[in-house]
């Protein structure tokens, strides 16, 4: 689903990324992990195009992003959730018109936008607080809130960058759970964290960046 290929990444001459090749098959749940500075954001950024690399291909379905107009990076996004550590909520929008943008952008008709954003704000145990801006979430909630607007087209891939890097243990545990279950249903998830104790618990495929470069995969 996502090949990588000699790909690098400089700022002012600083290589935050050197020369990576990977693929991450279908259906997989795997975490990118190393110590801050190491490449891990710059990585994910590549991925839905925030960022363009300096050299190498990146192709996803098939299709090589680096290629890619700016026009067409939409609809790149479209298959794509993208979940951060610091949520990125619209704070003068409710949960829910949170949740529902996602599926305005695309055109989605209001009714089935409607269906849709709550049944995902239910299944994440937030159809209390649709009404609710984000100021009167709790950390926890703000990021289920943030996962609920990443997976609500239902994006074959989902990209979380150090999701639970504000959250202690047992909420961080808890929005990997739900990671877990969104992975299970069939979408490839991505993550991206430093977090040991989440790593050694979970058990999935790490690869581990060290100054821009693979140290280790498996």
């Amino acid at each position: 689903m996502i090949q990588m290929f000699h790909v690098s990444k400089y700022y002012d001459n600083y290589p935050a990324l050197r020369d990576i090749s990977l693929e991450i098959n279908k259906g997989e749940f795997i975490f990118i992990t190393g110590p801050s500075g190491a490449g891990k954001s710059t990585l994910l950024k590549l991925l839905f195009c925030a960022e363009r690399s300096y050299e190498g291909q990146i192709l996803i379905q098939g299709r090589n992003i680096a290629r890619l107009s700016d026009s067409k990076i939409p609809y790149l996004r479209r298959n794509m959730g993208v979940v951060f550590q610091d949520y990125k909520l619209l704070q003068h929008r409710t949960i829910y018109e949170n949740v529902a943008f996602t599926l305005k952008v695309i055109g989605m008709p209001r009714s089935e936008i409607k269906r849709k954003a709550y049944f995902v704000l239910k299944q994440l145990g937030l159809e209390h607080k649709l009404d609710s801006f984000p100021i009167k979430l709790s950390g926890g909630e703000q990021q289920r809130a943030a996962i609920a607007r990443a997976i609500v087209n239902e994006p074959a891939i989902l990209i979380a960058d150090e999701p639970t890097g504000n959250l202690d243990y047992n909420l961080s545990m808890e929005i990997f759970e739900i990671l877990k279950d969104i992975n299970v249903r069939g979408t490839t998830v991505i993550v991206a964290t430093h977090n040991r104790e989440v790593l050694n618990k979970m058990q999935r495929r790490i690869i581990a960046l060290e100054k821009g470069k693979i140290v280790s995969n498996g």
